[in-house]
């Protein structure tokens, strides 16, 4: 079976693998000349591809982010900069053998039905080379994995006067770094991540950064309590569980420690949405920058007027020099069919995020378009893995009429949980979601005959962080390593800590022996006390005291 594959991204890469590892021939196009997507930083935008800036550091930890299989290298940093995530993609294909399916400097024109599609479900792909040739080939099945980072939303329309603006303004696909903002007033409008990030690398050059934001973000820092990656903590499926039962509580929880290390209406951040409503802004920097003064918060932008920057509290910003609008992106799919496109509320028409429902066979998928409180890698394998059993006749979809409900329902709870627009159309239950992935699969971990069998791997499962590693343990694709790789994280998470190790202090008999002593002193006080409701404590603990002593 021929398996078209879109893109060389992350996504891509896993969906390639997901074909090999299911004995099926995949070719992937890639229109650049590189693997890596999102995280090749590209020194000059290329249009249609999706770009990063200089700065860029991934916001889960690698051992979050990891392919099932593959676990990072231990000396990695836990949170990468996009240099080391593209170095560990690519470990990752050369590892298993990928870069041999790839057609570089291929880009993929159209996808469309064959003529006996009802009969074969094959595709017409037609691709065009980077000095214009094109060729259409007949593919059995095919994988779309081009991201949503593609196409820059700018809403010129929306910012009365920009026409106007004598300084100069683009949007935040094109940054690449603060070289050129040296002694510059920046306004920054929109505080998704890329804004604050942006807003922080600006602000250590400019003469001034303001930060617009219309309706405030909840700000997490990539350090967790005692110095570890915050996503490793609160991850776990004992946590899952918790947020489902008791969910105001946990969301209060979570907001109330936000606030303790810096309070966000203070702050001039704290938005109307409830914490798991959005994805929040990792930013380590920001709090740092607002109460230096290098970066100031201001609300939404009224007007431009030349260089003057009006904003909806009647405040005025005077000789602006340049205005960054992070403001998102919109996806599209020109390849595709219009009717592939359809879109349920703002998310696309799609079974499980995955599956057009009205194909009259199941024979392309989408890999990679899906966002949730956790890392995009564990969701895009499980759901490569998933589309090729599918494709193979091993998985099966339901009716079409159940899939359409199932979206139609889907879409609702979406919805009515998290703040979905244009910019944000997808947001999913993390675990859930690649659990129910692992069902269809059949590599979901059975967690009570863990307990009876292997209680220590199941406490990890259960009250660790809810890493990849967990969905190799059994059925299909089963990896040896699974066990030991999930055993083995918290070590992974502490080796690139150890650049530098502080010894352990020399503990001194003479102390040993004092603290020894005070115990005891403690102690007898407690036996004389105890001594008077329970007669046979005192002689029972001086007994413990004289062992201790005589060991001593």
């Amino acid at each position: 079976m021929k398996v078209a594959v879109i893109g060389a991204g992350l996504s891509g890469l896993t969906s390639i693998k997901s074909c090999l590892d299911e004995g099926l021939e995949p070719t992937c196009f890639e229109s650049s000349h590189d693997i890596g997507g999102l995280w090749r930083f590209k020194e000059t935008p290329e249009p249609g591809r999706a770009n990063i800036y200089q700065s860029v550091v991934i916001n889960s930890s690698k051992e979050i982010m990891a392919f099932s299989d593959f676990p990072p290298p231990a000396q990695l940093p836990n949170n990468m900069h996009h240099s080391e995530v593209l170095l560990y993609l690519r470990l990752y294909a050369q590892s298993f053998k990928l870069l041999q399916h790839i057609q570089f400097q291929t880009t993929v024109v159209s996808v469309r039905q064959t003529l006996d599609f009802a009969a074969t479900g094959q595709w017409d792909v037609e691709t065009e080379t980077r000095d214009g040739q094109r060729e259409t080939r007949v593919f059995d099945t095919v994988i779309v994995c081009t991201g949503h980072f593609t196409q820059p939303h700018l809403p010129l329309g929306d910012f009365p006067g920009i026409e106007s603006f004598e300084g100069n303004y683009f949007h935040s696909w094109d940054y690449r770094s603060a070289d050129d903002m040296q002694g510059k007033r920046v306004v920054v409008i929109g505080i998704g991540n890329s804004g604050g990030d942006i807003a922080v690398d600006i602000s250590r050059v400019a003469e001034k950064v303001y930060l617009s934001a219309r309706s405030g973000a909840w700000v997490v820092s990539r350090v967790g309590e005692g110095g570890l990656p915050c996503d490793l903590l609160g991850s776990s499926r004992l946590d899952m569980v918790m947020e489902k039962l008791f969910p105001s509580w946990v969301n209060k929880m979570v907001e109330n420690r936000l606030n303790k290390a810096f309070d966000h209406k203070l702050y001039g951040l704290k938005p109307s949405h409830s914490f798991f409503q959005q994805m929040p802004v990792v930013n380590d920097d920001l709090p740092a920058r607002i109460i230096s003064g290098r970066v100031q918060l201001k609300p939404n932008v009224k007007q431009f007027c030349g260089s003057t920057v009006v904003f909806t509290d009647g405040s005025v910003m005077d000789k602006v020099d340049v205005v960054v609008f992070a403001t998102g992106y919109n996806y599209s799919f020109p390849f595709l069919p219009s009717a592939l496109q359809a879109k349920s509320g703002y998310r696309l028409h799609l079974f499980k995020h995955v599956f057009p429902p009205a194909l009259t066979r199941p024979t392309l998928a989408v890999v990679g378009f899906i966002r949730g409180f956790g890392a995009v890698n564990p969701l895009a394998e499980l759901q490569a893995r998933w589309a090729t059993r599918v494709f193979k006749g091993l998985s099966k979809l339901p009716s079409e009429k159940t899939m359409i409900k199932d979206i139609e329902k889907d879409t609702e709870n979406m919805h009515q949980r998290f703040a979905c627009s244009d910019r944000n159309p997808i947001q999913v239950d993390y675990i859930p979601y690649l659990d129910y992935l692992a069902e269809q699969v059949g590599v979901r971990p059975n967690l009570l005959w863990l307990l009876l069998t292997d209680p220590r791997l199941a406490l990890n499962i259960i009250l660790g962080p809810c890493t990849s590693y967990q969905y190799r343990l059994t059925g299909p694709g089963q990896w040896a390593g699974a066990r030991q790789a999930i055993l083995t994280q918290w070590d992974r998470v502490a080796q690139p800590f150890k650049t530098r190790v502080v010894p352990e202090p020399e503990t001194k008999p003479s102390s040993r022996r004092s603290t020894i002593l005070i115990f005891s002193g403690a102690a007898l006080l407690c036996c004389f006390y105890c001594n008077k409701h329970y007669p046979n404590f005192f002689p029972v603990t001086l007994n413990i005291l004289k062992t201790k002593f005589y060991h001593f």
